[in-house]
């Protein structure tokens, strides 16, 4: 009898946080119908173009800095390849100490500088610094040197969840902002000073820019060209990168947690033993945009893990060094998704959403794109 008890007490343990979970998911809602929103005002495009315009110097300085333990991939990568293929501003990719960079969900670079290193080159401060998403929203070296570049007149451009950094460095107070639909509560409740703005994939407040979900990068950049350089040249770059539009438009509402959401991710993670790694070779000369997208996407299937193939370390398109997770000969046995070279970046994103769908399901791609904050139907 006794060991029936301790036997039920044990399926109990086991039972009852599974059973609360479901009754979680339960609750939530189902998808809302999704919509094509409108086309944002000239007036205000203007007014953010005009307010984005270069603070110091003809030639702006870039300065993207990344906490070594974990910074986010696209956050990182997207803005320094943009920016780079533009050829309208001098970038920097950074960290906040000497050594590698290890991005997540995938991907290893090796920084240009450490943020010591960029202020004895730049005394007066960068013209942009882009924050991403971090590991930690607390990291106090990445707060302070964000703070004095904000102090000595930088344009604070926060990607994704780098809000939250922006907000713990006191730079959101008082200021309109948005941020990943997924980190809005979390933001509410630890920063409230701010003002969310619905409905707008950027936002700029006095010197401050936040913008929503990862994929949001895109837009960010090609803006923040057109207000340095024009419109041709930010038109020029949207074509190499597949874009037709980069306005701040956007549906919030299509972003939330929603029950096939919650199911997937957990019918993806539990399942353990089907969880499979996706060899992406890479050579000198890869466009680290679309690696970036690519290996993202694959990486935020609950289901498989990005790897990096290449005998040693490869340099970019754009002059990033990236740090391969295996040479080809430890590949044996990977799903290689490229059957050649990488396509340009937003077609590069559909292409993996797409072979996503093909291989685990439309649930797990709709999974994947709802965590990128991409737009569907697609917008850029």
């Amino acid at each position: 009898m006794r060991k029936r008890i301790v036997l039920w007490a044990c399926v109990a343990i086991v039972l009852l946080p599974v059973l609360s979970l479901a009754g979680w998911i339960a609750m939530l809602p189902s998808p809302a119908a999704r919509t094509v929103p409108p086309a944002v005002a000239e007036a205000e495009h203007q007014a953010m173009l005009a307010a984005l315009k270069p603070p110091k110097r003809e030639r702006p300085v870039v300065a993207i800095i990344g906490i070594n333990n974990a910074t986010e991939t696209n956050d990182y990568l997207m803005p320094y390849g943009i920016l780079r293929r533009a050829d309208i501003a001098d970038v920097m990719a950074l960290a906040t100490a000497p050594g590698p960079v290890m991005l997540f969900p995938a991907l290893t670079v090796e920084p240009q500088a450490t943020v010591a290193e960029f202020d004895r080159q730049y005394p007066d401060g960068a013209d942009y610094v882009v924050v991403p998403a971090m590991s930690r929203d607390d990291d106090p070296i990445a707060l302070a040197w964000i703070r004095k570049q904000a102090e000595n007149g930088a344009i604070i451009v926060s990607v994704c969840a780098g809000a939250k950094v922006v907000a713990a460095a006191g730079l959101l107070d008082g200021r309109r902002a948005t941020t990943h639909w997924y980190y809005l509560d979390e933001m509410r409740e630890k920063w409230p000073g701010f003002d969310y703005v619905a409905d707008r994939r950027m936002v700029v407040d006095r010197g401050v820019v936040t913008t929503t979900g990862v994929t949001a990068s895109m837009p960010m950049m090609l803006t923040l060209i057109e207000a340095i350089s024009g419109r041709a040249k930010a038109e020029s770059v949207a074509r190499d990168l597949g874009v037709a539009i980069w306005d701040a438009r956007h549906d919030s509402s299509a972003f939330t947690m929603t029950r096939p959401f919650a199911m997937t991710a957990l019918g993806n993670l539990l399942p353990f033993w089907r969880h499979e790694e996706i060899g992406l070779p890479i050579a000198p000369g890869v466009d680290e945009v679309s690696l970036a997208l690519t290996a993202d996407a694959w990486s935020r299937t609950y289901r498989s893990r990005a790897l990096t193939l290449a005998s040693g370390v490869v340099e970019s398109r754009s002059g990033i060094r990236i740090v391969p997770d295996r040479v080809p000969a430890e590949s044996e046995g990977f799903f290689q998704p490229l059957s050649g070279n990488l396509l340009p970046p937003a077609p590069a994103l559909d292409d993996a959403l797409g072979k996503i769908a093909g291989r685990y399901g439309q649930r797990t791609r709709d999974f994947v794109a709802m965590q990128l904050e991409y737009p569907q139907p697609a917008l850029p």
